[in-house]
């Protein structure tokens, strides 16, 4: 099932790259490309072979030391974004022309896999996790981030009120983003063990709903769904930058102007190819403390006999 029409993301990029002014609309890009990073450091391993998938600037590989990751590979569907790629001092690099629903990998060829802010543009989640798994090495891990479904709500519940009032209904002017509850899934039906997932929020003020909607369109974020309306009248788009301004504007006197907000929800997650070195799971039934006394850690830990549990416990 095709929603995204690849052709015209590929070109919006492009387009977006090829500005002079580009890196003005990278921060929040730049900003998740650093907490991406920061998870990997936490992990205590050297990745020999690493790639960052749809990669733009190398947003999260700028960031890699060689003590943490000897070798990346950028890869995008733009070539300019990869010209601009920016990769930490000591790290071997390379740099390929991929789409992210082509990968081509050898099997058990890549040790860490990172993704930042790339994978909502992909048609087919399933099999690109499907490929992504077939390319790990046991106990390769794979670390990514996409939107979440509460990105841009201001702008969409504005929108969407505005063409109610103007036309009468809704169109589809923003992209659908990926549910929290659809990661999990896609990481379990793909294989994956010792998974995480968790959810990030950034709000930023924008001066007026139109700053939000040239910054999408700096940043080669418009809407790229097959079903996408041409263009948007410009009778609504004076009533829903009115209406964003009436719900969600707010003052700032320290700064003496107005603004409104625009949030961005991050959904993260960390997922391992199996491998007999992994940590298991105990079996059911052969836990000594309940979790009903939690409360009680800190005497719990002070005494090493054992803890009867009782028959409430049990149930």
């Amino acid at each position: 099932m095709n929603i995204f029409d690849r052709k015209a993301k590929i070109l919006q990029k492009e387009r977006s790259a090829l500005r002079e002014d580009y890196h003005l609309y990278e921060y929040v890009r730049e900003e998740i490309g650093w907490r991406t990073a920061d998870r990997i450091f936490d992990i205590k391993r050297t990745f020999s072979n690493a790639v960052e998938l749809g990669a733009g600037r190398g947003y999260v590989s700028r960031h890699f030391l060689p003590d943490s990751v000897e070798k990346v590979t950028l890869c995008d569907t733009s070539q300019t974004h990869l010209d601009k790629a920016i990769v930490g001092e000591g790290v071997a690099v390379e740099k390929l022309i991929m789409d992210e629903e082509k990968i081509e990998f050898p099997e058990n060829s890549v040790d860490l896999l990172v993704s930042s802010l790339a994978l909502h543009w992909v048609n087919d989640l399933p099999g690109c996790f499907d490929k992504i798994m077939n390319c790990l090495k046991p106990d390769g891990v794979f670390i990514a981030c996409v939107f979440g479904g509460e990105t841009l709500m201001e702008l969409r519940q504005s929108i969407q009120l505005a063409e109610t009032e103007r036309l009468g209904g809704v169109y589809p002017h923003i992209s659908p983003f990926t549910r929290i509850r659809d990661i999990g899934g896609l990481l379990n039906a793909a294989g994956f063990t010792l998974q995480t997932v968790d959810v990030d929020s950034i709000t930023v003020c924008y001066p007026s709903a139109w700053h939000v909607m040239q910054d999408l369109r700096g940043a080669g974020e418009s809407n790229s769904a097959f079903n996408r309306p041409l263009r948007l009248s410009k009778d609504t788009q004076f009533a829903a930058a009115a209406i964003y301004d009436e719900m969600y504007g707010k003052e700032f006197p320290e700064q003496n102007s107005r603004g409104v907000p625009a949030t961005y929800q991050i959904i993260n997650f960390v997922g391992w190819k199996p491998d007999p070195t992994q940590p298991q799971p105990r079996e059911r039934g052969t836990g000594e403390v309940s979790l009903k006394d939690l409360h009680k850690i800190d005497e719990i830990i002070k005494h090493s006999d054992t803890i009867v549990l009782r028959d409430e416990d049990m149930k």
